[in-house]
């Protein structure tokens, strides 16, 4: 849409006035990106409700940056979940473009060939102002977002700003277009065969991905075309019940959710699950899970050989094929699998099984 900087200005002013929509929401209304919604803000007048400043794109330097900021709110979301987790970006560290953060608390995989914008964003709220740094992809779709909590350092936050902000702080974003998604090869003609003997050697988990890209096969075909042994549908309920069940038996797990930019990690137990309309959420201390239930197509249990003996996921798929989240059981290299995760999945595969019957 070709809207003037002072119309997304306006309408933005607007709708958060009239309630507390966010910033996807009002980018999606105005038919632009949130990451163009963002860049609009840049060198807005001082009284302007938001103001971004952009930031140069040396992306795994920024996040190599980030830990005199102290305990912050790192966000990870894709269309149908949202990841949050407060700690400190410690242990960071980068090869080819791809980055890690290996923190206490924050545990991220990030994909830098995918990041194109950055902003420092301040927005004025009722009682207190938001501080964050926000990052998009070429098509303005948001990548991560880190959020300045109460805890937070701010003098190293402002400093961090005033480091790193471009030289360029004109307003706007020009979102390049969505890449048209690859077409899924037919089933016949992908080596089934070889897929499975390849899956059933595998050592480590972390080779999977590698894997599918040999054989050409998109992460939801090879829940189709591997073999019952590694991998079974269950009810799209499953992950409700998978979150339950952990809180009440008190079982450790991990949870990953992500988009083309960006993996971010929970390792730990969860306690307070809540379902709100379509969101099943966990909401605890340091992390919260906001996860549309409605969304999910399909789920399935997945085991893959490692070293270690085998390990076991839950994955959930949206209508396009694409990973909403993927939950585990908390484990560590050269550990076996927890006995007490392992009987938490047997748990949601009898409950299918019932279901079927």
């Amino acid at each position: 849409m070709g809207h003037t900087i002072e119309f997304i200005r306006q309408q933005f002013l607007i709708e958060r006035q009239s309630g507390k929509a966010r910033h996807r929401d009002i980018a999606e209304k105005l038919q632009i990106s949130e990451g163009a919604l963002i860049a609009a803000h840049v060198a807005a007048n001082e009284g302007a409700l938001m103001h971004a400043t952009r930031l140069q794109p040396v992306w795994p330097v920024l996040i190599k940056a980030l830990e005199p900021l102290g305990e912050v709110m790192a966000l990870t979301r894709n269309l149908s979940c949202v990841h949050e987790k407060t700690g400190v970006y410690t242990n960071v560290s980068d090869t080819n473009h791809v980055g890690l953060v290996l923190g206490t608390d924050i545990d991220l995989r990030a994909f830098y060939g995918q990041w194109a914008h950055g902003f420092a964003v301040s927005e004025a709220g009722e009682n207190s102002t938001q501080q964050s740094l926000q990052f998009f992809d070429a098509t303005g779709t948001a990548i991560h977002k880190v959020f300045i909590k109460p805890q937070s350092n701010v003098a190293a936050y402002e400093a961090f700003v005033a480091q790193f902000a471009a030289a360029d702080q004109q307003p706007g974003l020009e979102p390049l277009p969505a890449a048209p998604q690859v077409a899924e090869q037919p089933d016949h003609s992908i080596d089934v065969a070889g897929f499975q003997a390849a899956w059933a050697a595998l050592q480590d988990t972390h080779d999977f991905f590698a894997l599918l890209k040999k054989f050409g096969v998109s992460r939801l075909q090879s829940m189709r075309l591997g073999e019952a042994q590694f991998v079974q549908q269950v009810n799209p309920a499953s992950a409700r019940q998978l979150l339950e069940t952990a809180a009440s038996d008190h079982v450790a797990i991990m949870v990953f959710v992500g988009n083309l930019g960006m993996i971010q990690i929970h390792s730990g137990p969860v306690t307070k699950i809540a379902v709100m309309g379509p969101w099943l959420n966990v909401l605890d201390p340091g992390f919260n899970l906001h996860l549309r239930e409605d969304h999910i197509a399909s789920a399935w249990v997945v085991r893959k050989p490692t070293v270690d003996g085998l390990v076991t996921s839950l994955e959930l798929f949206d209508q396009h094929g694409e990973v909403i989240a993927m939950f585990f059981g908390e484990r560590k290299p050269g550990k076996p699998e927890l006995a007490t995760w392992r009987a938490l999945v047997e748990g949601l595969l009898n409950n299918h099984e019932l279901c079927l019957s």
